[in-house]
C-alpha cells in the first residue's frame, strides 16, 4: 500500500509538472512571437550564448572528431587495412547526428546551468515577484531573449562544432594513417535528409534547453542552496531532454525519409 501510495503521488507530481512545463513553453513561444523584450537584452544573451559557448564547442568536438576517427581508423586498418570510406561516414554521421547533439549536450552544461542560476538567484531574492508586481510577465520578459538566442545560436555552433570535428578527424587520418585530405573530405555520402534532420535536432535541442533550464529556475526555493539545487536539475534535465528529442527525431526522419 505504501508503494501504491508513493507511486501514485510520483504519478501525480509527475503530471503537474509536465502541466507547468507545457504552460512555460506555451507563454515562451507566444512572447517570442510578440517581439517583446528588453531593449538590447537578446543582443547580450546571443553573445553570452554564442560567443562564450564558441571556443568550448571547437575544443571539445574536435578532441571529439580525433579520438573517433584514431579508432576507427585503427580498428579499420586491423581488419580490411581499407579507410577510403572512413572520411565520408565520418563526415555524415557528424552531420545528421553527432554534430548537433554533442553541441546541444554542451550548452546543457554550459548555457542550461546559466540560465537555472540567474532565474533562480531572482526568485529566491524576490526580483521575480517584483516584476509581477509591476506588471511584467516573467517569463516573457526572462526566457523569450534566452529562447531566441539559443535556438539560433544552437544551430549555427553546431555548424561550427562539425567543422571543427572535420578538420581535426581529417588533420589526425593524415598524421597517422597517411589518408590524404581529398579522400577523407568525401561529401558524396552527404544527402540532404542528413543536412535537414542534423538542422531540425539541432534547432529541437536550442528551443528544449532554455525552455527546461528557465523551468527549473523558476521553481527555485530555499535560497542559495536552493539555487544549486536548481542549477543541477537543469544540467540533468536539459541533458536528458537533448537525448529524448535525439531519439524521437532520428526515428521520424528515418520513417520521414524512408517513406519518400
Amino acid at each position: 500500500m505504501k508503494s501504491q501510495r508513493a507511486l501514485t503521488s510520483w504519478a501525480a507530481s509527475l503530471r503537474t509538472q509536465a502541466t507547468q512545463l507545457g504552460q512555460i513553453a506555451m507563454l515562451v513561444c507566444v512572447g517570442a512571437v510578440r517581439a517583446r523584450r528588453p531593449k538590447g537584452e537578446l543582443l547580450r544573451q546571443l553573445y553570452q550564448v554564442g560567443n562564450r559557448s564558441l571556443l568550448f564547442v571547437l575544443v571539445t568536438l574536435g578532441f571529439t572528431g580525433m579520438v573517433l576517427v584514431f579508432q576507427s581508423c585503427l580498428q579499420l586498418s586491423r581488419v580490411t587495412g581499407d579507410l577510403s570510406q572512413v572520411g565520408g561516414e565520418f563526415i555524415k554521421y557528424l552531420v545528421h547526428e553527432f554534430g548537433p547533439s554533442l553541441t546541444a549536450m554542451m550548452l546543457a552544461t554550459r548555457v542550461g546551468a546559466g540560465i537555472a542560476a540567474e532565474i533562480g538567484s531572482m526568485v529566491v531574492t524576490e526580483q521575480v515577484d517584483a516584476l509581477r508586481m509591476c506588471g511584467v510577465e516573467p517569463v516573457e520578459y526572462l526566457l523569450v531573449p534566452r529562447f531566441l538566442a539559443t535556438l539560433a545560436m544552437t544551430l549555427l555552433l553546431a555548424v561550427f562544432g562539425v567543422l571543427s570535428a572535420v578538420m581535426m578527424g581529417a588533420f589526425t587520418a593524415h598524421q597517422t594513417f597517411h589518408v590524404p585530405y581529398s579522400v577523407f573530405l568525401d561529401l558524396s555520402k552527404v544527402k540532404l535528409p542528413d543536412v535537414l534532420t542534423g538542422c531540425i535536432k539541432a534547432l529541437s535541442y536550442g528551443a528544449a534547453i532554455p525552455i527546461v533550464s528557465g523551468f527549473c529556475g523558476l521553481r527555485t526555493h530555499g535560497g542559495s542552496e536552493g539555487v544549486g539545487w536548481a542549477t543541477t536539475r537543469a544540467v540533468v534535465s536539459s541533458s536528458f531532454a537533448v537525448i529524448v528529442l535525439d531519439f524521437l527525431i532520428s526515428a521520424l526522419a528515418l520513417l520521414s525519409w524512408q517513406s519518400m
